[in-house]
């Protein structure tokens, strides 16, 4: 059981709790009541409940030149004293005071999503020395390049890239995924994320401070200060209303005093329409559904840059996504070699030499299979890249290269052997190497679409998207077949598209209405920024994705994007409700109070009690769908 902490806000409504009931005893207690009773508790509560208040209150007006609700409490509070309706103002004091506190403990509930994160760090490591003994050291001292044991059950104490070994990581933390991922040397490893079994060598590759839990809790922490559109609308009116509302009790006075009331009553009757017309739950109604949803998201495994994003992707209806590494899995496999002169494991040395400094998912499969065949890349120095087209770089034979039919082009080349030709009409990618002006082969690499695609396009499809477009670098042939097995209609697919392309299409879209672009982060982050929506996908570790994207998925789990899109949409519902029934509430106490003569009490109980529903309404964000694991 989770033990409750007493801090000075709580301790003081507890104390105003405490005057307000012995107020109330000395009233209506036994023999008539008692006045020492009923003015002692009327004291402590306006002690407790009012100087702190007023102080709040007094300060915004003086460093900020605020108007904020403080100040209509406490003069309410203090008008129902000056009229002899003292416990009146005591009640109004004790349910202010409380309710701000419920408030207050009810969004750190949100906020405490940061603290999980930070809970989550380990505080040691076991660092491997150059003479092969582990030592057992705090994690913030762990620098660049270090090597630490990560034994079965132990955390990972930093980023890093696995040296030796294998097993199974859960990267629960991180990710919300529930399956655990296999991890192999040349991987990444997360910090905070849980060896599951065997022993693995890892080699820092971040520091504890620049970790991707790090950076979670920085952006976690900047979204939560950074207002969205309707917390904006709710401050601004709630500065200028709280003005409005004071000047209208003031005219209130005024009018009841003109129309024959005492000035008792004409006072009485101006203070219960400052309690009535406070916004208080007009000014909280965003705010306690931003924060809930951000928090939600943060331990579902998605970050959004602030509470704007969330109501951006919830009005988004068209979503363009990039192919490689976002629809696909992006771990492709070579398919087939074509060596012009027949020596297979030569050209692919040479051609691993070229894809060696590049970070692209084909290149990566080129690599794998190189190394499968127990051949070693050819030195490749002077490397250049072309975007969406290939790489150029220098042997010891002269200039090499490698890259798509568009490199083939910018060569010079042709392809003149009908073993090339025909691979132009498979559906797979198809990478040339070439020297000068001479292909000496290709090869063709395969990527297979993401099992969670599929459903996670369909989720979409059925909340009310209208158009899914693919945007991709690739051959159409290529396109269209992964396009085929996810639903995208031809016409919505975009093939041979350079990196503007990308950038012109989404803007051409955009005419349409608000837009979203998922890509994975590295090579799409131009595309990423043009859209109203940038979303990276399985953007842990990757420090383009995060700054580039509005929305980041850390895990690599299609439907993380289908239930993110859920969540925009639920928390837009939640603040258009929260609006509606503050309003709503307020406008039926502001009717009671000028028409039928509402009591004070009750206009408190109404006015407060309606504060509170609406911080609970936000608060359901909280047990949102996206927390939950998928059971896969």
């Amino acid at each position: 059981m989770k033990r409750f902490s007493f801090d000075l806000p709580t301790c003081l409504s507890l104390v105003t709790v405490l005057g307000l009931l012995l107020a109330a005893t000395g009233i209506w207690g036994p023999a008539g009541g008692h006045a020492l009773l009923k003015w002692s508790g009327v004291t402590l509560v306006f002690l407790a409940g009012g100087v702190p208040t007023a102080w709040s209150a007094l300060s915004s007006l003086y460093r900020q030149r605020i108007l904020d609700i403080d100040l209509l409490m406490i003069t309410a509070a203090v008008a129902a004293a000056v009229v002899g309706a003292a416990f009146e103002g005591a009640v109004l004091l004790t349910l202010f005071s409380v309710s701000t506190t419920l408030e207050h403990r009810a969004l750190g509930r949100a906020r405490r999503a940061v603290e999980a994160l930070m809970a989550l760090r380990p505080e040691t490591a076991s660092r491997k020395g150059a003479d092969g003994a582990v030592v057992e050291i705090p994690a913030s001292e762990l620098v660049v390049g270090d090597v630490v044991i990560l034994r079965p059950g132990a955390r990972v104490p930093a980023d890093g890239v696995i040296a030796h070994g294998r097993g199974g990581v859960d990267e629960a933390n991180i990710t919300g995924e529930s399956m655990p991922v296999s991890k192999e040397p040349g991987q990444q490893v997360f910090e905070a994320t849980i060896n599951l079994d065997g022993v693995l060598e890892v080699v820092v590759s971040r520091t504890v401070a620049d970790s991707t839990i790090a950076r979670m809790i920085r952006l976690v922490t900047e979204a939560q200060e950074a207002r969205a559109p309707s917390e904006r609308f709710s401050a601004w009116f709630g500065q200028r209303y709280t003005v409005a509302v004071i000047v209208g009790a003031a005219l209130a006075f005024i009018i009841f005093f003109l129309l024959g009331r005492d000035w008792e009553q004409a006072l009485y009757r101006a203070a219960t329409l400052l309690v009535t017309a406070s916004p208080c739950a007009i000014v909280i109604s965003a705010p306690a559904a931003i924060l809930s949803a951000l928090s939600a998201a943060a331990r579902g495994g998605v970050l959004f840059k602030g509470g704007g994003a969330i109501e951006t992707l919830a009005a988004v209806k068209t979503f363009a996504f990039d192919k490689t590494g976002t629809l696909t899995t992006g771990r492709a496999t070579v398919n087939q070699i074509v060596a012009s002169d027949g020596d297979e494991d030569g050209f692919l040395s040479l051609l691993a030499g070229v894809e060696a400094h590049s970070e692209h998912h084909i290149a990566a499969a080129i690599l794998r299979e190189t190394a499968a065949r127990g051949l070693t890349g050819v030195a490749v120095t002077d490397v250049s890249a072309h975007p969406s087209a290939g790489i150029l770089g220098r042997d010891s034979l002269g200039q090499v290269w490698a890259g798509n039919a568009r490199m083939v082009s910018a060569m010079g080349a042709t392809i003149d052997n009908p073993a090339l030709t025909q691979l132009e009409e498979e559906a797979r990618t198809v990478v040339y190497l070439g020297r000068g002006p001479k292909v000496l082969g290709a090869v063709t690499v395969a990527d297979e679409a993401r099992a969670t695609s599929a459903p996670a396009l369909q989720a979409l499809r059925d909340s009310g998207v209208r158009k899914i477009v693919m945007l991709t670098g690739d051959r159409r042939p290529v396109a269209l077949r992964i396009g085929g097995e996810l639903g995208i209609a031809p016409e919505d697919i975009r093939a041979g598209m350079l990196p503007k392309d990308k950038v012109d299409a989404i803007g051409e879209l955009a005419r349409d209405g608000t837009v979203a672009f998922v890509g994975d982060g590295v090579n799409d982050a131009a595309a990423l920024a043009r859209a109203d929506v940038g979303i990276a996908m399985g953007a842990a570790g990757s420090d383009v994705a995060l700054q580039a994207a509005d929305v980041a998925l850390l895990s690599e789990n299609m439907r993380k994007l289908a239930e993110a899109h859920h969540l925009a949409r639920r928390t837009v519902s939640i603040i258009r409700q929260n609006f509606i029934f503050a309003i709503g509430a307020m406008l039926v106490l502001v009717t009671g109070g000028l028409f039928f003569n509402l009591p004070l009490p009750l206009a408190v109980i109404g006015h407060e009690g309606g504060t509170v529903l609406v911080v609970l309404n936000g608060l359901r964000l909280l047990s949102d769908r996206i927390r939950t694991p998928d059971p896969r």
